[in-house]
């Protein structure tokens, strides 16, 4: 290999360890390349059986002991999927996992247009517009998936589902699941045009969730841990539902209370 050659291959190198590392701790850059990355033989399969648009595949052949990794990193090549041959300690570097799998992928983010929903379908979505732990939304997303929920509605700019703790905290579940970003504004506007019925959850709802008629579509709206539902949200909402608490304690966890109505959701829709 010539020198030209082997300089190349360095400055291609350090160009896509830089772009891993600026993915890996800014949104900014996630956000405005369309990107994130994944790392982890688990993810890494998840990727590609759900047929997510990669751009560069790194891999490090002494540290990946997966078969089914090695297979599917060969056939990506042959599709012409860019794959980054790295030593295992520049593996290491820009791995963040405590045992380095010697996979990962530099993937283009995945969404679904608001429009394109078919509201006469079983379908449901989980609303969201803030939360502040990255784990309560990875545990939402990871139950969403589990008990066949479609995916997420994310209004506004605060809330990003593409950083690395929000996708680890899904255990791959996170990549069969569709998510639609969308104003608060259109929304209203888009639930008006199409006559779907949103239910959200609060203490002072006035139905029980485990008694509540649940829609064809169902559109669950959960707000902010700390302050619930704000006023604007709550007025999108046809039903306020709660959960009833027996004990001293008046509210659950979001990513708990979440994930019980995901699963009465899903045990009404079974039982029609």
């Amino acid at each position: 290999m010539s020198a030209k050659v082997l300089k190349l291959e360095k400055t291609r190198e350090q160009s896509v360890l830089k772009l891993i590392k600026d993915l890996q701790t800014q949104r900014p850059i996630r956000d405005r390349a369309q990107l994130f990355y994944v790392e982890g033989v688990r993810n890494f399969v998840r990727v590609v059986n759900q047929n997510f648009e990669i751009e560069t595949v790194v891999y490090s052949d002494k540290l990946c002991t997966s078969s089914v990794t090695r297979k599917l990193v060969r056939q990506l090549k042959n599709q012409g999927v860019p794959i980054l041959n790295l030593s295992p300690e520049k593996f290491r570097a820009v791995s963040s996992t405590e045992q380095a799998s010697g996979v990962g992928a530099i993937v283009r983010q995945r969404w679904t247009e608001l429009e394109s929903i078919d509201t006469n379908t079983d379908c449901c979505f989980v609303v969201l517009e803030e939360i502040n732990s990255a784990g309560n939304l990875g545990t939402l997303i990871r139950s969403s998936e589990a008990l066949g929920a479609t995916g997420f509605i994310v209004l506004g700019k605060t809330l990003e589902l593409h950083a690395p703790g929000t996708i680890r905290a899904t255990m791959g579940a996170f990549f069969k699941q569709e998510f639609v970003r969308s104003s608060l504004q259109t929304f209203q506007a888009w639930v008006k045009t199409r006559e779907v019925i949103v239910v959200g959850a609060s203490p002072d709802g006035q139905h029980d969730f485990d008694r509540f008629d649940y829609p064809r579509a169902t559109f669950l709206f959960l707000g902010e841990e700390k302050h619930g539902l704000t006023d604007q949200q709550r007025a999108l909402c046809a039903q306020l539902l709660r959960i009833p608490m027996s004990g001293s304690s008046d509210s659950l966890n979001l990513g708990v209370a979440g994930s019980l109505m995901l699963y009465q959701i899903s045990r009404s829709k079974r039982q029609e």
